[in-house]
């Protein structure tokens, strides 16, 4: 005869396991979802996947964003993958630390085959770093990437210089100083970076304009490039997703815990025919 101390036990169980196995089951939904579109492409898919909009805990919102571990997970990836074969890489992030980006964007441009990056909703900031890496960027007609302008603390670098051009350097205290040549620094590195990162895609003088474009600040750090500005820029864009890179978008629920951001299958790929079978 059940008790009610066994009904409770009962009920705890049920209600800490349906949950568990309902996640390992989308697990394994997106792994045969990205080995499809692996075969399907011929390619090495990696997500990076930053769900943020609905993560709390206790009414304290939990934000994630590009990290190095991120960075290692996918140079790990692209070690696995031999030299002949293209990476595609869906991107959905607000961006994240600079120096993780850079890891994987510089990564990203010295793999030999073809690098595709798929943005179905947004890639900002530190995810729009990356793109520029891409030998092909797909946008969704209605996605968006953002400004690469370095941000000092929770300030764009470019105020802090135009600070330093409206007053006397007598009239600031010794931190303003500082970071403002920090955010000298800072915008000069990154205007460097995508230059180097676009180099092999168009002239050089036509790669160094499109990287101060960028970073110099001439936007609010949350400004939306749509798919037509990007390719205005001359970068090489088209606005068109894969329908099957929607359907695996929504195999990544908003989730109350945080699982790994970057997924891929494990194994390193030896090319055997056309399809990578």
């Amino acid at each position: 005869m059940f008790t009610f101390n066994s009904i409770f036990w009962v009920f705890f169980i049920v209600v800490f396991l349906v949950p568990f196995f309902r996640q390992k089951q989308i697990e394994a939904e997106r792994m045969r979802t990205i080995r499809d579109i692996e075969k399907a492409r011929s390619s090495r898919l990696i997500t990076m996947i930053h769900r943020q909009e609905a993560l709390g805990f206790l009414g304290i919102p939990l934000h994630r964003f590009i990290t190095l571990e991120d960075s290692e997970r996918i140079l790990r990836a692209i070690r696995f993958t031999p030299d002949d074969m293209p990476i595609d890489l869906v991107l959905h992030t607000p961006g994240g630390i600079v120096l993780a980006s850079e890891q994987i964007a510089r990564a990203l441009k010295r793999h030999p085959a073809k690098v595709t990056i798929m943005v179905p909703h947004y890639a900002m900031s530190g995810g729009s770093l990356i793109c520029l890496a891409a030998d092909e960027i797909l946008l969704d007609e209605n996605a968006m990437m953002g400004p690469i302008d370095p941000q000092i603390g929770r300030m764009p670098a470019s105020s802090l210089l135009k600070v330093m051009e409206d007053k006397s350097i007598n009239e600031m205290d010794d931190e303003t100083i500082v970071q403002a040549d920090m955010a000298k620094k800072a915008i000069s590195q990154i205007e460097d970076t995508a230059a180097s990162l676009l180099d092999d895609k168009m002239e050089k003088d036509e790669a160094r304009k499109i990287a101060r474009k960028l970073s110099e600040g001439r936007w609010t750090h949350d400004f939306a490039l749509v798919c037509s500005a990007i390719g205005d820029m001359g970068l090489p864009v088209a606005c068109q997703v894969p329908d099957s890179i929607y359907k695996l978008m929504d195999l990544f629920p908003q989730p109350t815990r945080q699982p790994a951001s970057v997924e891929f299958i494990p194994t390193p790929y030896r090319r055997h025919n056309k399809q990578g079978e």
